[in-house]
């Protein structure tokens, strides 16, 4: 899920009283909490609730929660932003503007630039800057980058690319680069809106594949995301289809032969996904195997909500009405705006989910089931 940007003025205090919130709604076994602890404590990465509520949490575990969940790797970390804070801390200024690394930061600049020659220089001139990596805290992604995975315009900085950007891309491969950099590009490539808009996401997926980078590690973030020209691509470079995959194209033969020997990740993401595209027979595939409809979508599948939320979102009617005949709940908040399946369709104009969901409301003896 999104990270919690801290406010412009935050109060150190403030954050305490978050930390014992979320020790109270661990003892009050809150599945809310229970998703955070999930996603931003690494010590529960892939634990289910019960073995959340079941541990001991302690108050460091509580302010290491909420410090990851404003974006920041520790408490200590945090409470230094928040106590003595730097000119890169300043969140509302685009990442490039943020480095204080003055080679890495030139580097950047001339990418940005499109500037061929003048990046291919200044990368002999420091042979190890293409491998460097400068430190940003504050989001929940683009945390640890190299001067790579700047190409791919994601997260926004001007909302546009150089014409050149293949090119410039090639000089920074010829530098040398980690394994792990290319494949972050890819993933940042392929569910980046600027690369598409731009008319080079195609070409970058290429080369960055050609060159070493995983298909597998991009398609299924890409496929979260809606970026199915993208999934399409890596596919064709080699991606594995895999049940999330299968759930977002509409291949309902292909979820089927997958089912039986995905792991419980998997199936929990394909219902997370299916949902969202509104591919109803794959959905009740999945409820037909056993999945919950009223667990939080896992880490990566837009975790701060459920099924639901999802489909309810995208106006999908026939799968609102199977996940509540499969016994939705109606009134589970997403965790980042608390929001019922009813408020995110009224919230995105989908009448007639809004409409179905506020007459179950007002009068749930009368739904499915009943």
């Amino acid at each position: 899920m999104p990270v919690r940007p801290l406010p412009e003025k935050p109060s150190l205090q403030h954050l305490k009283y978050q930390a014992k919130d979320v020790l109270e709604g661990h003892a009050a076994r809150d599945a809310a909490v229970a998703q955070r602890i999930r996603e931003f404590h690494p010590r529960w990465a892939k634990a289910s609730d019960a073995e959340i509520f079941a541990a001991h949490l302690t108050l460091s575990d509580a302010q290491l929660t909420i410090a990851r969940e404003c974006g920041f790797s520790s408490w200590t970390k945090l409470k230094r932003r928040v106590e003595q804070p730097r000119p890169g801390d300043q969140l509302n200024l685009p990442h490039h503007q943020r480095i204080e690394d003055a080679t890495f930061r030139r580097a950047v600049e001339l990418l940005d630039a499109g500037a061929v020659e003048g990046l291919r220089s200044h990368l002999k001139r420091h042979p190890n800057l293409a491998r460097r990596h400068v430190a940003f805290e504050g989001g929940n992604y683009f945390r640890n980058p190299t001067v790579l995975e700047f190409v791919a315009e994601n997260p926004v900085r001007h909302g546009k690319l150089p014409k050149n950007i293949v090119e410039i891309t090639k000089v920074i491969l010829e530098a040398g680069v980690q394994q792990s950099s290319l494949s972050e590009t890819l993933m940042l490539v392929s569910t980046g809106s600027v690369p598409r808009e731009c008319g080079v996401q195609m070409d970058l997926i290429n080369l960055l594949c050609d060159r070493g980078a995983d298909p597998d590690g991009a398609a299924e973030t890409a496929a979260v995301l809606f970026e199915l020209q993208a999934v399409d691509a890596l596919l064709a470079l080699g991606a594995r289809i895999t049940l999330p995959l299968a759930a977002a194209l509409g291949r309902t033969d292909d979820a089927r032969r997958l089912l039986s020997d995905a792991d419980p990740e998997k199936r929990h993401l394909a219902l997370a996904i299916a949902s969202q595209y509104g591919h109803l027979e794959i959905v009740r595939l999945l409820l037909d195997a056993g999945e919950d409809p009223n667990r939080f979508n896992p880490v990566g599948g837009h975790s701060h909500s459920t099924p639901l939320h999802q489909a309810a979102g995208n106006g999908l009617l026939d799968v609102v009405k199977l996940l509540v005949e499969r016994g939705a709940k109606l009134d589970v908040k997403d965790i980042l705006f608390g929001g019922t399946p009813a408020g995110w369709a009224a919230y995105a104009g989908k009448k007639e989910v809004e409409a179905y969901l506020r007459a179950l409301e007002r009068n749930p003896l009368t739904g499915p089931g009943h």
